[in-house]
Protein backbone atom coordinates (compact mmCIF):
# COMPACT_ATOMS: atom_id res chain seq x y z
CA UNK A 1 0.00 0.00 0.00
CA UNK A 2 2.88 2.54 1.01
CA UNK A 3 4.48 1.78 -2.43
CA UNK A 4 1.69 2.35 -4.32
CA UNK A 5 0.72 5.48 -2.53
CA UNK A 6 4.57 6.67 -3.17
CA UNK A 7 4.25 5.48 -6.79
CA UNK A 8 0.91 7.49 -7.12
CA UNK A 9 2.88 10.54 -5.68
CA UNK A 10 5.76 10.11 -7.88
CA UNK A 11 3.38 9.75 -10.51
CA UNK A 12 1.45 12.97 -10.42
CA UNK A 13 4.48 14.51 -9.91
CA UNK A 14 5.95 13.72 -13.27
CA UNK A 15 2.46 14.62 -14.73
CA UNK A 16 2.40 17.82 -12.98
CA UNK A 17 5.85 18.94 -14.03
CA UNK A 18 5.07 17.79 -18.10
CA UNK A 19 1.48 19.75 -17.24
CA UNK A 20 3.64 22.68 -16.22
CA UNK A 21 5.36 22.86 -19.26
CA UNK A 22 2.67 22.57 -21.48
CA UNK A 23 0.60 25.65 -22.40
CA UNK A 24 -3.12 25.97 -21.54
CA UNK A 25 -5.70 26.31 -24.27
CA UNK A 26 -5.36 30.37 -23.84
CA UNK A 27 -1.63 29.95 -23.76
CA UNK A 28 -1.49 27.92 -26.92
CA UNK A 29 -3.80 30.69 -28.40
CA UNK A 30 -1.27 33.39 -27.89
CA UNK A 31 1.23 31.14 -29.90
CA UNK A 32 -0.75 31.02 -32.71
CA UNK A 33 -0.02 34.59 -35.24
CA UNK A 34 -2.73 35.83 -37.49
CA UNK A 35 -2.73 35.02 -40.94
CA UNK A 36 -2.05 38.80 -41.27
CA UNK A 37 1.52 38.24 -39.65
CA UNK A 38 2.91 36.07 -42.40
CA UNK A 39 0.36 37.00 -45.24
CA UNK A 40 0.84 40.87 -45.53
CA UNK A 41 2.99 41.89 -42.67
CA UNK A 42 3.49 45.67 -43.93
CA UNK A 43 -0.18 46.49 -45.28
CA UNK A 44 -0.28 50.46 -44.91
CA UNK A 45 -3.76 50.55 -43.36
CA UNK A 46 -6.67 48.60 -42.06
CA UNK A 47 -8.78 46.23 -44.62
CA UNK A 48 -8.59 43.41 -46.93
CA UNK A 49 -7.50 46.01 -49.79
CA UNK A 50 -4.63 47.23 -48.38
CA UNK A 51 -3.94 43.46 -46.83
CA UNK A 52 -4.14 42.15 -50.49
CA UNK A 53 -1.74 45.02 -52.02
CA UNK A 54 0.95 44.09 -49.40
CA UNK A 55 0.69 40.43 -49.66
CA UNK A 56 1.35 40.60 -53.55
CA UNK A 57 5.15 41.95 -52.66
CA UNK A 58 5.54 40.21 -49.66
CA UNK A 59 4.35 36.58 -51.22
CA UNK A 60 6.23 37.16 -54.24
CA UNK A 61 9.64 38.10 -52.18
CA UNK A 62 9.57 34.76 -49.84
CA UNK A 63 9.25 33.25 -53.46
CA UNK A 64 12.09 34.97 -54.74
CA UNK A 65 14.47 34.12 -51.87
CA UNK A 66 13.69 30.43 -51.76
CA UNK A 67 14.97 31.00 -55.86
CA UNK A 68 18.14 33.12 -54.89
CA UNK A 69 18.57 29.98 -52.49
CA UNK A 70 18.33 27.20 -55.13
CA UNK A 71 20.52 29.12 -57.62
CA UNK A 72 23.52 29.83 -54.96
CA UNK A 73 22.63 26.16 -54.26
CA UNK A 74 22.68 24.15 -57.56
CA UNK A 75 23.46 27.18 -59.71
CA UNK A 76 21.43 29.14 -63.01
CA UNK A 77 21.65 25.98 -65.28
CA UNK A 78 21.07 23.37 -62.23
CA UNK A 79 18.17 24.82 -60.13
CA UNK A 80 16.15 23.26 -62.10
CA UNK A 81 17.27 19.53 -62.42
CA UNK A 82 15.31 16.90 -60.83
CA UNK A 83 14.01 18.50 -57.39
CA UNK A 84 16.65 21.18 -57.01
CA UNK A 85 13.70 23.82 -58.01
CA UNK A 86 11.01 21.93 -55.36
CA UNK A 87 11.18 24.61 -52.51
CA UNK A 88 10.37 27.08 -55.36
CA UNK A 89 7.52 25.16 -56.75
CA UNK A 90 6.53 24.18 -53.27
CA UNK A 91 6.54 27.99 -52.10
CA UNK A 92 4.42 28.88 -55.38
CA UNK A 93 2.06 26.52 -55.08
CA UNK A 94 1.44 27.23 -50.82
CA UNK A 95 1.08 30.91 -51.72
CA UNK A 96 -1.39 30.78 -54.27
CA UNK A 97 -3.51 28.91 -52.16
CA UNK A 98 -3.00 31.38 -48.54
CA UNK A 99 -3.66 34.15 -51.23
CA UNK A 100 -7.17 32.62 -51.64
CA UNK A 101 -8.81 34.61 -49.18
CA UNK A 102 -6.95 37.80 -48.99
CA UNK A 103 -7.73 38.16 -52.40
CA UNK A 104 -11.70 37.19 -52.50
CA UNK A 105 -11.84 39.40 -49.27
CA UNK A 106 -9.97 42.73 -51.43
CA UNK A 107 -12.86 41.86 -54.37
CA UNK A 108 -15.45 42.27 -51.54
CA UNK A 109 -14.07 45.32 -50.03
CA UNK A 110 -13.65 46.97 -53.24
CA UNK A 111 -17.13 46.68 -54.47
CA UNK A 112 -18.78 49.35 -56.28
CA UNK A 113 -15.34 50.82 -57.59
CA UNK A 114 -15.16 48.88 -61.02
CA UNK A 115 -11.68 50.19 -61.68
CA UNK A 116 -10.36 49.03 -58.17
CA UNK A 117 -11.72 45.51 -58.96
CA UNK A 118 -10.25 45.32 -62.48
CA UNK A 119 -7.13 46.46 -60.72
CA UNK A 120 -6.79 44.08 -58.12
CA UNK A 121 -7.80 41.09 -60.33
CA UNK A 122 -5.05 42.95 -62.74
CA UNK A 123 -2.96 42.93 -60.04
CA UNK A 124 -3.41 39.59 -59.13
CA UNK A 125 -2.84 38.10 -62.95
CA UNK A 126 0.61 39.90 -62.39
CA UNK A 127 1.47 38.44 -59.25
CA UNK A 128 0.43 34.83 -60.68
CA UNK A 129 2.57 35.56 -64.26
CA UNK A 130 5.76 36.87 -62.00
CA UNK A 131 5.34 33.94 -59.56
CA UNK A 132 5.82 31.73 -62.88
CA UNK A 133 8.62 33.58 -64.17
CA UNK A 134 10.81 33.33 -60.96
CA UNK A 135 12.92 30.36 -63.15
CA UNK A 136 15.98 31.30 -64.78
CA UNK A 137 15.86 31.42 -68.60
CA UNK A 138 18.57 29.04 -70.46
CA UNK A 139 21.01 31.78 -72.24
CA UNK A 140 20.21 34.32 -69.51
CA UNK A 141 22.96 36.24 -67.59
CA UNK A 142 22.98 37.02 -64.24
CA UNK A 143 22.44 40.63 -64.74
CA UNK A 144 19.70 40.02 -66.94
CA UNK A 145 18.09 37.62 -64.42
CA UNK A 146 18.03 39.71 -61.27
CA UNK A 147 16.62 42.71 -63.40
CA UNK A 148 14.07 40.26 -64.70
CA UNK A 149 13.01 39.41 -61.04
CA UNK A 150 13.02 42.65 -59.34
CA UNK A 151 11.00 44.57 -62.53
CA UNK A 152 7.57 43.22 -61.10
CA UNK A 153 8.28 45.47 -58.00
CA UNK A 154 7.71 48.24 -59.95
CA UNK A 155 4.42 47.16 -61.97
CA UNK A 156 3.02 46.28 -58.20
CA UNK A 157 3.59 49.09 -56.86
CA UNK A 158 2.37 51.22 -59.90
CA UNK A 159 -0.87 49.21 -59.64
CA UNK A 160 -1.88 49.32 -56.24
CA UNK A 161 -1.34 52.79 -56.58
CA UNK A 162 -4.13 52.79 -59.14
CA UNK A 163 -6.23 50.32 -57.32
CA UNK A 164 -6.05 53.23 -54.09
CA UNK A 165 -6.60 55.80 -56.39
CA UNK A 166 -9.78 54.13 -57.71
CA UNK A 167 -10.93 53.39 -54.07
CA UNK A 168 -10.76 56.79 -53.20
CA UNK A 169 -12.20 58.07 -56.22
CA UNK A 170 -15.46 56.06 -55.78
CA UNK A 171 -15.39 56.71 -52.00
CA UNK A 172 -15.49 60.30 -52.51
CA UNK A 173 -18.38 59.56 -55.06
CA UNK A 174 -20.36 57.88 -52.72
CA UNK A 175 -20.03 60.08 -50.08
CA UNK A 176 -21.59 63.00 -52.10
CA UNK A 177 -20.39 66.27 -51.74
CA UNK A 178 -18.40 68.06 -48.69
CA UNK A 179 -20.81 69.68 -46.00
CA UNK A 180 -20.17 73.48 -47.17
CA UNK A 181 -20.84 72.11 -51.48
CA UNK A 182 -24.47 70.76 -50.08
CA UNK A 183 -25.31 73.92 -48.15
CA UNK A 184 -24.09 76.18 -51.05
CA UNK A 185 -26.68 73.78 -53.17
CA UNK A 186 -29.60 73.71 -51.42
CA UNK A 187 -32.46 76.29 -52.22
CA UNK A 188 -32.04 79.78 -50.59
CA UNK A 189 -34.39 79.97 -47.33
CA UNK A 190 -34.28 76.31 -46.74
CA UNK A 191 -32.95 76.68 -43.24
Amino acid sequence: MIRSLRLFTLAAGVLATIGAGMPSDAQGADFVPKPETYICPNATGPGAVNCFLNAVEHLYTMCRQIKSIEIIEFGYEKSEEGVNGAKTDYCVDKHKISMTRPYQAALREATGSRSAIDGLRALHELWLGALAELKWKPGESDDDYKARVVRPYEIFKETAEAVRTALAAAQTRLAGPAPKARAAMAPKGAN
